[in-house]
């Protein structure tokens, strides 16, 4: 099975080269729903000439989530979902300084790394599966939402709602680095913004009456960024400020933003209790903390390892010597995780996601294809049967 599906992987990586320069094309910025739903409906046509039943759950203020299965799925089958995304960060007209291009070995273009590339080898696996006859022991449901950059806002309860019924995810968002580790973990991610509330002075004439909000954040800035941990993965990042109202007064109100990543739930507790337990250095000021952790983490619990242990398994039968890693950005696999077994990173080889140098190694594509094409196609263990 293994090189008949390699075979067939590699007769086809032409083809896989050019539908991911089309879809590249396809410019699909997620704050432009209209641009998005050009690329679903070339996706949707992809997976229907692939033999999957095609569906797509409009969106009220994106373009949706698309959903595909196999035609003739069996009835009380358990599900493996195969996860991605269509939307990019980049905007309309990026393709006239960033023109999607082939150069040796590389496939260059806004999105073609972050993450078509993943979409284009999620195709394929279903489409050598099929061609060489391959049983498999769960139905394979394709996920493409719309607005994974943002922060899947619309997306994250149907998503939620298949991972709960599903026995194990894939998530082809892209591999880390030229390597291609796979991402058996990722951060928990929080946004907070924190409001400093002064009182307002002429900065002249009567200065000691006011309260400065900003000395006052500046105090707190420093308090945020104690709470870095490198050798715990934990970043706490203040990102922008904002404030005051002219120079010749003392500022009454600042904000301020703040990013922060951490590795484990145990973590994400502990950070946002600081975090909302500031208090004023001044008394005269006020501290107000809103925000949260938006995303959790996806964690390296034994369910998870075992499809790491899996996929390295296979991989070595294609040739590939898989790596693993830890990231600090999150995905869709963050949420799934928390619900069913979760492989992420297992999407494009390449480099620049978000980044103008952004490219997929052309090379890779029919492997890592056919990596995915095994796993759907690997027994259920224990833990991912249905009871």
């Amino acid at each position: 099975m293994t090189d008949a599906i390699l075979a067939y992987l590699r007769d086809e990586r032409p083809a896989m080269v050019q539908l991911l320069t089309e879809l590249a094309a396809l410019e699909s910025p997620t704050d432009d729903p209209t641009a998005v739903g050009r690329a679903l409906d070339r996706l949707g046509a992809e997976f229907a000439a692939s033999g999957m039943a095609v569906r797509r759950v409009r969106g009220r203020r994106t373009a949706g989530v698309l959903l595909a299965r196999p035609a003739a799925r069996l009835r009380r089958s358990p599900l493996q979902l195969l996860v991605g995304h269509c939307d990019t960060v980049w905007p309309l007209g990026t393709q006239q300084a960033m023109p999607v291009r082939v150069v040796d070995d590389q496939v260059r273009g806004p999105g073609v790394f972050d993450m078509k590339g993943g979409l284009v080898q999620m195709i394929f696996a279903l489409r050598a599966v099929a061609a060489v006859g391959c049983p498999l022991p769960a139905t394979p449901v394709a996920i493409v939402t719309s607005d994974e950059e943002t922060g899947s806002t619309e997306s994250k309860s149907l998503t939620i709602r298949l991972a709960r019924r599903a026995a194990r995810a894939y998530v082809l968002e892209p591999a880390y680095g030229v390597t291609g580790r796979l991402k058996t973990g990722r951060k928990a991610v929080g946004e907070f913004e924190i409001i400093i509330h002064g009182r307002a002075a002429h900065a002249g004439l009567s200065p000691g009456e006011g309260t400065s909000a900003v000395l006052e954040l500046s105090h707190q800035i420093q308090r945020l960024f104690a709470l870095n941990d490198p050798a715990r993965g934990i970043t706490v990042n203040v990102g922008t400020i904002d404030g005051g109202l002219r120079p010749n007064v003392v500022a009454p109100e600042v904000r301020a933003m703040v990013d922060v990543r951490v590795p484990t739930r145990a973590d994400a507790e502990q950070i946002e209790a600081a975090i909302r337990g500031l208090t004023p250095v001044d008394p005269n000021s006020t501290i107000h903390v809103s925000g949260g952790f938006g995303q959790p983490p996806l964690e390296p619990v034994a369910r998870n390892r075992a499809l790491w242990q899996l996929a390295r398994s296979l991989g070595r039968r294609l040739g590939l010597d898989l790596e693993q890693a830890t990231v600090g950005g999150a995905s869709d696999g963050n949420t799934i995780s928390q619900y069913t077994a979760t492989l992420d990173g297992l999407g494009a080889v390449g480099d620049g996601a978000h980044a103008a140098h952004e490219y997929v190694l052309a090379s890779t594509l029919s492997e890592r294809a056919a990596l995915v094409a095994l796993l759907l196609a690997a027994p259920l263990s224990t833990e991912e049967r249905p009871s």
